[in-house]
């Protein structure tokens, strides 16, 4: 809880930072703050993950974001995310992983157009919750496991449209760089794209 508040104590410095660069000329009708949310296609990449074995998993995120224009053409945004991840293994119990994060990207944002952007930037996610699920005999069963790693570090990039109506829209990709598993070799990252929808105020 500790490492969540303090989370959120830098998105509120970050934010309110934002507002307060709302009368700089390069900003003066796109700086703010809005709200994101959509689909996670989430599995397990590295040189120790078989592509037989793992498939994508469907998860979810939904959080909040400001964006703060630093000149023409350029924006910086934090924001912080509930992020549902893990991965799925098709075999006959169809046994998953589901880990869910705190993630907190800071993105830089380049506007090719009014609508068209590329984005990227670090990401640091802080693990929430972790199981393994699986069926069988028509029941679901889940066990907890402390075996993952509880701080997570990546690249997110990807591209993004601007509609007119306040609305925006994203796909983005993923890039884990820090071992999933704690005390292990094993060479296995969370890596998956984002489908999202946001709200700009």
């Amino acid at each position: 809880m500790k490492k969540i508040t303090f989370v959120v104590a830098i998105f509120l410095g970050f934010a309110m930072h934002a507002q307060a660069q709302m009368s700089s000329p390069a900003s003066e009708q796109n700086t703010g703050f809005g709200v994101r949310g959509g689909a996670n296609f989430f599995n397990w990449g590295g040189s120790d993950i078989s592509s037989n074995d793992y498939t994508n998993r469907i998860g979810f995120h939904a959080g909040i974001f400001a964006n703060m224009f630093v000149v023409d053409r350029f924006s910086i945004e934090p924001g912080i995310y509930y992020s549902v991840k893990g991965t799925q293994n098709d075999d006959f119990v169809d046994s998953r992983a589901v880990l869910n994060y705190i993630d907190v990207p800071i993105l830089l944002r380049f506007y090719a157009t009014e609508g068209l952007n590329f984005f990227a930037g670090p990401q640091g996610s802080i693990l929430t919750g972790s199981s393994f699920e699986a069926d069988a005999l028509g029941s679901t069963f889940d066990w907890q496991t402390d075996a993952i790693n509880d701080i997570d570090a990546g690249l997110v990039f990807g591209v993004g449209y601007n509609l007119p109506v306040g609305l925006n829209l994203q796909a983005s990709y993923d890039y884990g760089m820090t071992p999933i598993f704690k005390d292990s070799n094993a060479d296995v990252f969370n890596r998956g794209f984002k489908l999202s929808l946001g709200v700009s105020f």
